[in-house]
């Protein structure tokens, strides 16, 4: 629960300081890769944004040790009422009172999927098919892709509506969903006695190249989309997604047992359910202005 709290933390401050750095530069985009990269390897709070995120990772390989995927997603979700709480103080973006109420649902989401977990009852799996994640995981990558792109064709017509964003949150939420089943997997491959069995063992294993695919491809999608959109419009909705994924597709790749205990099952789906629920209905027209820069505003005399 701590490990899960604290990635919650660092991942939300990540985001928030990458979209803050990201509001102070030009305009980047996926079909100009190596120049979006040297522009925000050049921002130092970028770069700090992007050492929380890399902690939150750290964090994220602790909790599926010790939780089942279904569980930590409840707990995962969690993490955006942080996420919107510093939008709002750090990047000036407003919350509408809908939105206000949909955080509330969440965190009672989080009270029923902790008060669902018994130490020592629940079982954490530790290996998987390797057919079977790529099975899984192989078609998520590319029709992440290709709807990114779908969503970039749209926004360069002149013609059509203003992107809300929401295409870009469910295609990069794929990446990430690819993402956290691979570091569910590195997780179990750490068990290995001594480090170059552990090594050996990873390597041999499909989750470091699904690791390295999604964080390359992951990271040019998502500062593009960040730029372009509300933090607290287009995490919500990659979060969503992202959890979707991994706790449907997670727990039956992985072969893990949700409780046995009637109440305890009612719990731990309900709560994922509702936290699920809430964020798919959130608004998904960005109707709020975007604020000014708060580089431009440190720069004026």
């Amino acid at each position: 629960m701590a490990a899960a709290l604290l990635a919650n933390t660092l991942y939300s401050l990540g985001f928030v300081l990458e979209k803050r750095a990201l509001t102070s530069l030009p305009e980047v985009s996926i079909r100009q890769p190596a120049r979006l990269l040297r522009l925000v390897l050049g921002s130092p709070l970028w770069i700090g944004g992007s050492l929380a995120l890399a902690a939150g990772f750290a964090a994220q390989l602790v909790v599926y040790r010790t939780l089942p995927i279904a569980a930590a997603q409840g707990i995962f979700v969690s993490g955006l009422v942080l996420l919107v709480l510093l939008s709002a103080r750090l990047l000036g973006e407003e919350t509408s009172g809908r939105e206000r109420y949909a955080l509330g649902a969440i965190l009672l989401a989080l009270l029923m999927v902790v008060l669902s977990l018994r130490e020592g009852s629940d079982t954490v799996s530790q290996d998987a098919p390797y057919p079977l994640i790529l099975l899984v995981c192989v078609p998520a990558l590319a029709a992440g892709v290709w709807l990114y792109g779908s969503a970039e064709r749209r926004t360069r017509n002149r013609h059509r509506r203003p992107t809300t964003g929401v295409e870009y949150g469910v295609a990069v939420g794929l990446l990430y969903g690819v993402s956290s089943l691979a570091i569910k997997g590195v997780s179990s491959r750490l068990t290995t006695h001594g480090i170059g069995g552990a090594l050996l063992d990873l390597l041999s294993s499909p989750y470091p190249y699904l690791l390295l695919f999604t964080g390359v491809f992951g990271l040019v999608m998502s500062q593009a989309a960040l730029q372009r959109c509300r933090a607290s419009l287009i995490v919500p909705v990659c979060t969503t997604v992202t959890s979707l994924f991994t706790a449907v597709l997670g727990t039956l790749s992985f072969g893990e047992a949700l409780p046995d205990e009637p109440l305890r099952l009612a719990l731990r789906v309900a709560g994922t359910a509702l936290a699920v629920a809430v964020l798919l209905t959130m608004p998904k027209h960005d109707t709020a202005p975007q604020p000014s820069p708060p580089a431009k505003e440190l720069a004026s005399p």
